[in-house]
């Protein structure tokens, strides 16, 4: 799976993101401009001593991003959409809820910036490949590293967890059979 941040603006939560893809396996695509550094000390804080272990790719914006993924398909088109990767834009704007889709393991998930996530106009251009969190009352949108987990362990889950590690272990003890 791919995980793709445009523009995130907070350290603490693309560390966090960060930590969670090395957990899974996932590759992170940062798109500039980010807002902090990628030596900043909350960043490395948020990702632990996990952050060397990133499969990170940092692009100096979408145009760049798009050019150097150029297997992803843009738009939905169901028929001879076989062997391609697919481009789905999480936002609270999308009329169709995350777990409609049937995500693949090389799919890309797109989130946007913590204060006004993805441009409408690239969600218009995308609309079939939109995707949201069902949400209670009026709240305008989850923390940014908490969607990503959320939408992230479906696509896990969907695709049999594929190379992840389903069991777990005690420190000291062990489980009884």
């Amino acid at each position: 799976m791919n995980i793709v941040l445009l523009e995130p603006e907070m350290p603490a939560n693309t560390g966090n993101i960060g930590r969670t893809c090395v957990a899974t396996g996932t590759r992170l695509h940062l798109i500039r401009p980010l807002g902090f550094k990628l030596n900043e000390k909350m960043l490395k804080r948020a990702g632990l001593d996990y952050w060397d272990k990133l499969d990170l790719t940092v692009y100096d914006d979408y145009r760049d991003f798009l050019e150097r993924n150029p297997g992803i398909r843009i738009g939905f088109r169901p028929e001879g959409d076989a062997g391609t990767c697919r481009l789905y834009m999480a936002t609270t704007k999308a009329r169709k809820v995350y777990t409609e889709v049937c995500y693949r393991p090389d799919d890309y998930i797109m989130f946007g910036k913590e204060s006004a996530g993805i441009p409408e106009e690239l969600l218009l251009e995308n609309q079939e490949n939109c995707v949201r969190i069902p949400m209670w009352g009026d709240i305008r949108s989850l923390n940014l590293s908490n969607s990503v987990s959320i939408i992230l362990y479906e696509a896990l889950r969907q695709n049999g967890f594929e190379k992840m590690n389903l069991q777990g272990e005690l420190h000291r003890l062990k489980w009884r059979n």
